[in-house]
């Protein structure tokens, strides 16, 4: 006589899928319900990444790798479920028309399968948005070792927003390899990014305390020496930056010649 498997509801799988990666090592949670079958109703994408052998990481199948990858991140929901779908796509993106196999775009589709399975779940909009972002970012780190400029560094900031801590860690969480070279050099360029970050939008940040113009520009347009009025006009061209952003050219020079013509008409030039 055979048992057939429990058929549970949307909420008891979500609570139970949340209470196995919330342990603090969710390794034998997470093998015990693929093993068990358990995972066919709680995220049956799964099981199918054992099948899966990853190029990368070639001492272990893809299922290997993702759980491995889950139990190294922080004890977070939203950083948990984004380290076990990082690379659910892997399976329907993979291709040997390149020279070996490859999961091209893995992440991009894998975002997608993320947003229907916790919708199925009926996780928060919240969760599902932020953990469908981390999938979607999670490979935006692969070109760094290649050389980033400025601009790529601000721009992964920018897109990764309130997640960059989480993308970050999940990012290191992400290397699994043997090779403690290898591993080591990609913590170093990882603390290597976040300091660039970090100097960057300091920079960003004093730039935007800079007025649009600054003295010497200031004194060669109104024609008149260094002194205190100077200071003055970049107090006020500042007030303007910061309430109106960057302006065309003509029209902050504009704005300065009608704050000069007012000083000049209260006597205060």
């Amino acid at each position: 006589m055979t048992t057939e498997p429990l058929t549970l509801g949307c909420d008891e799988r979500r609570e139970l899928l949340n209470a196995i990666l919330l342990e603090p090592d969710p390794t034998d949670g997470l093998w015990q319900a693929v093993d068990s079958g358990l995972a066919g109703q709680l995220v049956p994408e799964l099981p199918a990444l054992r099948l899966e052998q990853d190029p990368i990481h070639r001492h272990k199948d893809v299922l290997a790798h993702t759980i491995a990858v889950t139990a190294k991140t922080s004890q977070d929901l939203r950083l948990r479920l984004a380290a076990l779908f990082h690379d659910i796509g892997k399976p329907a993106t993979r291709s040997f028309d390149h020279g070996g196999v490859t999961f091209r775009h893995h992440e991009a589709v894998g975002a997608k399968i993320t947003r229907r399975r916790l919708r199925e779940l009926e996780y928060d909009k919240a969760i599902v948005a932020d953990v469908c972002e981390l999938v979607r970012l999670s490979g935006r780190f692969k070109g760094y070792a290649d050389g980033w400029s400025d601009s790529a560094v601000r721009r992964y900031a920018r897109d990764a927003g309130h997640l960059l801590g989480d993308l970050n860690e999940l990012i290191r969480c992400d290397c699994t390899t043997r090779n403690k070279t290898k591993a080591k050099r990609l913590q170093s360029l990882m603390d290597e990014l976040e300091s660039r970050i970090v100097v960057l939008a300091k920079e960003d940040r004093d730039a935007a305390e800079r007025p649009q113009l600054d003295g010497r520009a200031v004194m060669d347009h109104l024609g008149i020496p260094g002194g205190p009025v100077v200071g003055r006009a970049l107090d006020h061209l500042l007030a303007i930056k910061r309430a109106d952003g960057l302006l065309p050219d003509d029209e902050i020079l504009a704005r300065l010649d009608a704050w000069w013509a007012d000083q000049q008409a209260d006597g205060t030039a």
